[in-house]
C-alpha cells in the first residue's frame, strides 16, 4: 500500500510537472465545447496500435456515436480525452503510474483504440469506453461485446452523466445500450466495501473525483455475473465524473494534484481488480 504522499510525488515524476493547485482552483478543463450536427464527426487523427506481445496494453473501444456526438473539440465522442499527441495521452499517463508504484510492466509507450466487433479485443482483458450515454451499436458489435464480457472480459466505462444536450438522457441511453448487450443483468449501486474499491489503493471514500459539479456527486455502478455482487464484476460504471479527464490533464495545473491522486487511484484499483478476479 503505497502512502499518499509518495503516491503524489510519483505522479509528478512520471507524468511531468506538478500540479499547481492555485492554477487548479478554475476548476475547468481545457478544449472548450461546442456542439455539431447529426452527421458524423471529423475524421480523428490516425490512431497507431501496437501488437499484441503478452504485455499489458491498455485497450480503448471506439465506436460510432449518436446524434450530437461531435459536440468537444469536434471529435468523436470515444475519443474524449484520448489524447492524440502521445498516442493516448491519458492512457498512457496511468501506464506509467502503473509501472512506477507496482511490479507490473505494462507499455508505457503505446495504447491501442480496438473496434468493438474486432476479433483482436478478445486478446485483451481490460476494455474501456468513454461517453456511453452517445453509443450506437450494430448487432454485430452486441454479439461482440456479450463474448466479450461472458468470457472474462472486463469493461470500465467512464465520461457519463446527464446533460441538457440530451435531454437528461444520458444514463437512460447507457442503461438501454447495456441491457441490449447483457439482456438478463442490469447495473447495481455499488458502495466503499466492495473490494475494487481497495485493490491496491484503499478509496475510503466517493466524496472524490466531482466534476459536474451541478450533477452531484460521483455515482458508482457495477453489473455482476448472474446479478449477484459477490459474484464476478463484469462492467464498471463511473457516472457523473471523469476520471481519465484527469489523467490526460493531470500535469497541466487544472485541477488540484489531490484530485489527480483519486483518479489514479480508482484507475489503478480497477485494473488491478480486473486483472485478479
Amino acid at each position: 500500500m503505497m502512502g499518499r504522499a509518495a503516491f503524489a510525488c510519483a505522479i509528478a515524476l512520471c507524468v511531468g510537472s506538478a500540479v499547481s493547485v492555485a492554477q487548479g482552483q478554475n476548476g475547468g478543463f481545457p478544449g472548450g465545447a461546442r456542439f455539431g450536427g447529426l452527421s458524423d464527426c471529423p475524421d480523428p487523427p490516425m490512431t497507431k496500435n501496437v501488437p499484441y506481445d503478452g504485455e499489458f496494453t491498455f485497450v480503448r473501444l471506439k465506436y460510432k456515436g449518436g446524434p450530437g456526438q461531435c459536440y468537444y473539440r469536434g471529435e468523436p465522442t470515444w475519443a474524449h480525452g484520448y489524447g492524440y499527441a502521445e498516442n493516448g495521452t491519458a492512457e498512457m499517463n496511468l501506464m506509467r503510474i502503473v509501472g512506477e508504484i507496482s511490479v507490473m510492466r505494462p507499455h508505457v509507450d503505446a495504447t491501442n483504440v480496438i473496434a468493438i466487433d474486432d476479433p483482436e479485443l478478445f486478446r485483451y482483458p481490460v476494455a474501456f469506453l468513454v461517453e456511453a450515454g452517445y453509443v450506437t451499436l450494430t448487432d454485430k458489435e452486441v454479439l461482440a461485446l456479450r463474448r466479450y464480457l461472458l468470457r472474462g472480459g472486463f469493461l470500465i466505462i467512464d465520461d457519463t452523466r446527464e446533460d441538457a444536450f440530451r435531454g437528461q438522457s444520458g444514463w437512460a441511453n447507457m442503461a438501454a445500450m447495456l441491457q441490449v448487450v447483457l439482456p438478463d443483468l442490469h447495473p447495481i449501486d455499488l458502495d466503499v466495501t466492495h473490494p475494487i474499491f481497495h485493490a491496491f489503493f484503499d478509496i475510503p471514500s466517493f466524496d472524490i473525483v466531482k466534476q459536474y459539479y451541478d450533477q452531484g456527486p460521483p455515482v458508482f455502478r457495477g453489473i455482476f455475473e448472474d446479478n449477484d455482487p459477490k459474484k464476478r464484476l463484469m462492467v464498471m460504471i463511473n457516472f457523473n465524473t471523469d476520471i481519465s479527464n484527469f489523467w490526460e490533464y493531470s500535469a497541466l495545473g487544472f485541477r488540484p494534484m489531490e484530485e489527480s491522486n483519486e483518479a489514479y487511484e480508482l484507475g489503478v484499483n480497477y485494473l488491478f481488480y480486473a486483472l485478479t478476479h
